[in-house]
């Protein structure tokens, strides 16, 4: 074979490898969109939820209100009477049956709406006002267009009778969409027209700030110490080795040791952000320390050596020159490391924050959801309603993964400084 021969075949091979990798990549992004377009799809109605309109007559009368009227003489007012009225006037009903139906075109907080909205407008007692209260779920998703109206009524949870309804209501235009604000400002609920993932995105912001405040000095101080200080040795070799194999260990693990000692010997409290961020500290800690002695072994020589040579010490040779340029590498692996610990579910399912929490954490000591447990919880659902939460709430934890990401790339191109 000649040389050109040998040329001609060599540059084929590349423009193969190039073509491999262009097909590659490009399935990739095929693929990653597939999966937002179809996570976007079903979660993007999430952010909406369906209204109906009722003429609310407060009758001080049905309430019973005693003395003077102020918030305080309407919080402890009963608004059922009055609410259970006021419903039951959208459409005509001939027996209980009928009005059953006509309630369960509501979500259950509607006589606590009722009652805010008064409580909100005290002004407007012994007047009928219109007042916007949530739909049920199976009218939500009709009106969404998820829900199939062309079944038999015996394979529906709309009956026929409540359609006729929600098509008087929305040839009267008493019907609409509204931002979904419950699903920021609530907890979980077994109804998922009132579920919301406040009390998840607090137990996970509390479980990151743990996280971050126990992982981020141990994990610092270990890599100055083991880079810059620590003497070559069998003991130090063995700490580095353990630290790699730290960082290859499943999840899993560290939950088992936080239910193991955190829970079961020092008796911490169940299901709280405390226990999450100290486990999920232990989990981050190593991958931490690994890019953080990545970017003090990548600062010259000569810095050293400079700062020695004109009289600094050894700590203040590192401390004030070789840490603030490894600053750059060693906060963007941070990020990234609180990122992987934002999406992990297993510990956190084994220290038991699975269980059902509606209200929404005040402290790190309270109980709690996070925000991919939340995910793992309404996936097991049959409603349809869960169904977009789930991936409403899968957006949001994309959404600040890729934020923290970015973060990340944006702190070391800035503060890295490049070496010649």
């Amino acid at each position: 074979m000649t040389k050109e021969q040998r040329l001609k075949k060599r540059y084929r091979a590349e423009k193969r490898f190039k073509m491999y990798g262009l097909i590659s990549v490009s399935l990739a992004v095929i693929f990653v969109l597939i999966l937002v377009q179809n996570i976007f799809s079903k979660g993007s109605s999430a952010f909406s939820r369906t209204m109906i309109e009722v003429a609310v007559n407060y009758d001080s009368s049905l309430l019973e209100l005693e003395g003077p009227i102020n918030q305080n003489s309407l919080k402890d007012a009963d608004f059922y009477d009055l609410a259970v009225e006021s419903l039951l006037k959208i459409y005509p009903a001939k027996d209980s049956k009928e009005e059953r139906q006509i309630l369960r075109l509501f979500s259950p907080d509607y006589e606590f709406e009722i009652k805010d909205f008064l409580i909100k407008n005290p002004n407007k007692i012994d007047q009928i006002v219109p007042v916007k209260i949530t739909a049920s779920d199976d009218i939500d998703q009709l009106n969404k267009g998820n829900f199939p109206r062309d079944l038999p009524e015996d394979r529906r949870r709309v009956s026929n009778y409540q359609l006729n309804i929600y098509d008087n209501l929305i040839e009267k235009e008493k019907i609409d969409k509204k931002f979904n604000n419950y699903l920021f400002t609530k907890g979980d609920s077994r109804d998922p027209e009132l579920a919301g993932i406040g009390g998840s995105l607090m137990g996970s912001f509390f479980t990151i700030i743990i996280c971050l405040v126990l992982s981020f000095p141990i994990a610092i101080m270990a890599s100055i110490y083991l880079e810059e200080f620590a003497p070559k040795n069998k003991i130090t070799d063995f700490i580095e080795i353990n630290i790699n194999n730290l960082a290859a260990v499943p999840s899993i693990v560290y939950g088992l040791l936080g239910l193991g000692i955190l829970l079961s010997v020092m008796e911490f409290p169940r299901s709280t952000p405390l226990v999450a961020g100290i486990t999920l500290s232990l989990m981050t800690l190593p991958r931490i320390i690994i890019p953080c002695r990545a970017s003090l072994k990548a600062v010259p020589p000569s810095i050293r050596e400079a700062a020695l040579s004109v009289g600094a010490s050894k700590f203040q040779t590192v401390f004030h020159h070789v840490v603030p340029l490894a600053m750059p590498g060693t906060l963007s692996g941070t990020i990234i490391g609180l990122a992987q610990a934002l999406g992990e579910t297993a510990p956190l399912i084994l220290i038991g924050m699975v269980a059902f929490v509606v209200d929404i954490p005040s402290s790190p000591v309270d109980p709690s959801a996070s925000l991919p447990v939340q995910v793992y919880l309404w996936s097991e659902q049959a409603e349809r309603g869960f169904v977009e939460k789930t991936s409403a709430t899968i957006m949001m934890l994309l959404g600040f993964l890729i934020v923290m990401n970015f973060i990340a790339v944006y702190l070391r191109q800035k503060f890295e400084k490049k070496w010649n």
